[in-house]
């Protein structure tokens, strides 16, 4: 493969002389596919890992989805053991208000999306809407699951 062979000048005899091994001109991409695949599976199985919540019982409606924004919303959720959370941070009620005009202050936009539990009384909903209102949030979006029944009787 990479002897070659020559005459020797001081008689009949051959001599086997070998070849410097070159460098490959080629790049092997076998390993790095394998490593990228590796990540591929490693980054599906982690996504669904990262989505952070509180585990509510949305209503279904037949509401469709608001389109999506630049800027991230921010979210209040009622769960059912009447905790308030202000986005992932649980807040006390008294201290809403205070946190949503500082919290207002800062955005531009005055959309918020109110998650409720569907056990949690209408009373406490419009408590909370009262309080998004003063604090300046005025385009408030009730977050529901979709597919629910409508009002004409079917169910889609």
């Amino acid at each position: 493969m990479g002897a070659a062979l020559q005459k020797s000048e001081s008689g009949g005899g051959r001599r086997r002389r070998r070849r410097r091994a070159q460098p490959m001109a080629e790049i092997n991409v076998t390993p790095f596919v394998d490593v990228m695949l590796v990540l591929l599976i490693i980054f599906m199985v982690a996504a669904p890992l990262l989505t952070v919540g509180v585990p509510i019982d949305l209503p279904e409606t037949a509401a469709e989805a608001l389109p999506t924004e630049r800027e991230e919303p921010l979210s209040i959720t009622l769960a059912a053991d009447g905790r308030v959370l202000l986005m992932d941070n649980e807040t006390e009620s008294a201290d809403l208000i205070a946190q949503l005009r500082a919290i207002a202050a800062e955005r531009d936009s005055r959309k918020v999306f109110l998650r409720a539990d569907g056990s949690i009384p209408y009373e406490r909903v419009a408590e909370v809407m009262g309080a998004l209102n003063a604090s300046g949030f005025n385009e408030i979006g009730l977050v529901t699951d979709a597919g629910g029944p409508r009002l004409d009787g079917s169910d889609r």
